[in-house]
């Protein structure tokens, strides 16, 4: 009950903290719109580069452009909902350099969520209305014996997806706590996993896909499920059932994150600044 009523305040607090920043963005209008276009631009020259590469080629590790687009769109929703939802988590060690990370800590809400609403930037809807527009390309261009259980799957990947992102979001600003910044090392495995999801696991060695299954569970973003839903071997013949399992491998990554951001908080020693 009282992990309830915490669960609440983190969500009324972020909810608070979100909303000043978006009424603050929102002021000026125009540049807001401005900004949410250019943001659109610039996520969307991903898509572009593997639109002239297919100007070149045929294919890419066996795998046409509406197939790489669909991994692109689910991919970019994804990580676009995360990065909305807390992408703000990769500034934590700045706070922490300049002691501004003390005053959250002091404050009545839960630290978690004040730091996920920090700076809530709507522009980010940028790229997850421009990896939704690739997605729907994507779902109308791929060759697909389309069932029920194949529709219903999109959604939840782009969801569980969603989830699994956070996780790493929690994850890497704990370890940004235990080593007093390594922003970088967090935005490797969050933009960085994000590009990588973008590309089929064809075009990997092996051991480089094992991980990114078994130590860091990427592939079940749009990898494994995507597989399934394109007919497509799956990566490290995985069973089949395995195409179903992204939402319990989400709530696999959250459990651990969550508990090394407690540990992280746990440890904290303020720098003095």
């Amino acid at each position: 009950m009282a992990e309830m009523s915490r669960l609440g305040e983190g969500v009324r607090a972020y909810w608070l903290i979100a909303g000043m920043w978006v009424r603050s963005s929102m002021t000026y209008r125009t540049s807001f719109v401005v900004t949410m276009f250019g943001n659109l631009l610039m996520t969307g020259l991903d898509f572009v580069g593997i639109l002239l590469m297919f100007s070149q080629v045929d294919s890419l590790g066996g795998w046409g452009l509406p197939e790489i687009a669909f991994l692109y769109g689910l991919s970019v929703t994804a990580f676009g909902i995360a990065d909305l939802v807390l992408g703000s988590m990769d500034v934590l060690g700045a706070r922490i350099r300049d002691g501004s990370f003390d005053i959250l800590l002091v404050r009545p809400a839960p630290v978690l969520a004040q730091i996920g609403a920090d700076r809530f930037a709507v522009r980010r809807l940028g790229r997850i209305t421009q990896g939704t527009v690739v997605l729907v390309w994507a779902l109308a261009s791929v060759d697909v014996d389309w069932s029920a259980a194949k529709v219903l799957l999109v959604p939840v990947m782009v969801v569980s997806g969603a989830a699994i992102f956070c996780a790493v979001f929690v994850a890497g600003a704990a370890f940004q706590i235990f080593a007093q910044d390594a922003s970088e090392v967090q935005n490797a495995f969050t933009y960085g996993g994000t590009t990588l999801l973008q590309y089929p696991p064809t075009v990997f060695g092996k051991d480089f896909v094992r991980g990114v299954t078994f130590m860091l569970p990427l592939a079940f973003v749009n990898w494994v499920p995507a597989s399934y839903v394109l007919d497509r071997p799956y990566p490290l013949d995985l069973p089949q059932w395995a195409a179903f399992v992204s939402p319990l491998v989400a709530v696999a990554c959250a459990a651990p994150a969550g508990l090394a951001w407690r540990a992280g908080l746990g440890s904290y020693r303020s720098t003095g600044s």
